[in-house]
C-alpha cells in the first residue's frame, strides 16, 4: 500500500468512526483528538480495524504514533506495504 492507500483507508475508518464531523478539513499534523470529538474508545475502534481490515498488529506502546494523520501514515507504511484488504 502507497502512502495515499494508507491515509485513504484511515480517513474511510474515521468516517465510519465519526460520521458527522468534516473529514475534509482534517490536518494531517495536527493531533486527531484536536480536531475531532474522539474518545479512547474511538481510537481503539481505529486499531481494531486496521487489524480487521489488514491484519496489522500495532502493540499498545505504539499507539503514541498514531496522533495524526501524517504520523500514523509514516508509522503504518512500511507495515503495510505489501499488505492487500482482507
Amino acid at each position: 500500500m502507497t502512502k495515499d492507500d494508507i491515509k485513504e483507508t484511515i480517513l474511510d475508518i474515521l468516517s465510519d468512526i465519526a460520521p458527522d464531523d468534516d473529514l475534509s478539513a482534517l490536518r494531517d499534523d495536527v493531533p486527531f483528538r484536536e480536531q475531532m470529538q474522539l474518545d479512547s474508545m474511538d481510537f481503539l475502534d481505529i486499531v481494531m480495524e486496521l487489524r480487521k481490515r489488514y491484519r496489522v498488529q500495532i502493540p499498545e506502546e505504539d499507539y503514541l504514533h498514531l496522533r495524526s494523520m501524517q504520523s500514523t501514515v509514516e508509522y503504518l507504511e512500511p507495515r503495510m506495504r505489501d499488505l492487500q484488504k482482507v
